[in-house]
């Protein structure tokens, strides 16, 4: 599958590590991504560990899309965690619409590179709660 843009092979290790590297992880962690306009590369734009949904909105930009790797601590009614990796992808309406388009083009292709199956799209920062996730994890 050809894309608008290319994954940095780098971020992909980055990612894999992201993804396998913590098994006694506690609370949310974020890898936040961007697409390098001049060489049509996703790359790192900033990661972050134990951070709340709240501040995490907090941090992202409110004219530019971004993808979001977040592993998420969810507790089950039965008392158990589990910490599923999913792929939001955070486009603003304020985003220029070149720029949305060049991130939306190239979504499908990072998700199989990056090897993500759940994936959401928001367009608020705001959209991204706790109640909200919850109801699309479980």
């Amino acid at each position: 599958m050809s894309s608008t843009c290319e994954v940095d092979p780098e971020l992909l290790e980055k990612l894999r590590k992201f993804r396998f590297g913590k098994k006694s992880q506690k609370g949310t962690s974020a890898f936040v991504l961007k697409i390098d306009m001049a060489k049509l590369l996703v790359i790192e734009d900033v990661l972050y560990d134990d951070i709340s949904l709240e501040d995490l909105i907090e941090e992202l930009p409110e004219n530019t899309p971004r993808y979001i790797v977040l592993s998420y601590e969810l507790s089950h009614r039965d008392g158990r965690k589990s910490f599923p990796l999913v792929l939001i992808y955070y486009s603003p309406p304020s985003s220029k619409p070149e720029t949305h388009m060049l991130y939306a083009s190239a979504k499908t292709y990072f998700q199989q590179k990056a090897d993500l199956n759940k994936v959401f799209d928001i367009r608020e920062a705001e959209e991204l709660t706790n109640e909200w996730l919850r109801e699309k994890l479980l």
